[in-house]
């Protein structure tokens, strides 16, 4: 039954993705982690001070590993906010990002990003091996050729932001080294 109710669920989570995508081996695993991002933030409930004036930004810090797949986002609707993408550097202010992809060319300043947002709204995003247990919320991988996803509730709510049930039941819980000091 738990099976059952697994599947279901990440049919509800990929409902902007065919099934064969997420199923199967991804033709494009920068496609399948753009449609991710976008369902995935679907599920999370930020504090209602952190709206972006009817946008939802999300920012890339590091070298973009999406390329074109990530301009599907651009304008598509998240309940009443859109998607806005944009690069930012480690000078920008990260604050006004709702949603922040640390490219792993990043990695060596995660410390810097993660004590520059500390407390703020920020979901962060990943795909680099150990980032959740460094305090990334949400860590891309592949497990048998598929996007899969871990989450780091401790960080998720230190942020306050409210991961929704349903999400987690779907990723692989993920605790922070040193308890998220």
């Amino acid at each position: 039954m738990a099976g059952v109710a697994r599947t279901l669920l990440l049919v509800l989570l990929c409902m902007a993705l065919p099934c064969t995508q997420v199923l199967a081996a991804p033709a494009d695993e920068y496609a399948v982690k753009a449609a991710f991002i976008h369902n995935i933030a679907k599920f999370v409930e930020w504090p209602k001070q952190a709206a972006g004036g009817g946008k939802l930004r999300l920012c890339i810090l590091g070298k973009d590993p999406f390329g074109e797949n990530i301009a599907v986002l651009r304008g598509k609707p998240v309940g009443r906010m859109e998607w806005e993408v944009l690069p930012v550097g480690l000078t920008a202010d990260m604050k006004s990002c709702q949603a922040l992809f640390i490219a792993a060319s990043a990695q060596d300043s995660l410390g810097q990003v993660r004590r520059r947002i500390n407390g703020s709204p920020v979901l962060t995003l990943g795909d680099t091996r150990g980032f959740a247990e460094q305090g990334v919320m949400i860590n891309f991988y592949l497990e048998d050729n598929k996007v899969r996803f871990e989450i780091n509730r401790e960080a998720a709510a230190r942020a306050g932001l409210r991961i929704g049930s349903q999400l987690l039941r779907l990723g692989r819980i993920v605790t922070e080294q040193g308890g998220g000091k």
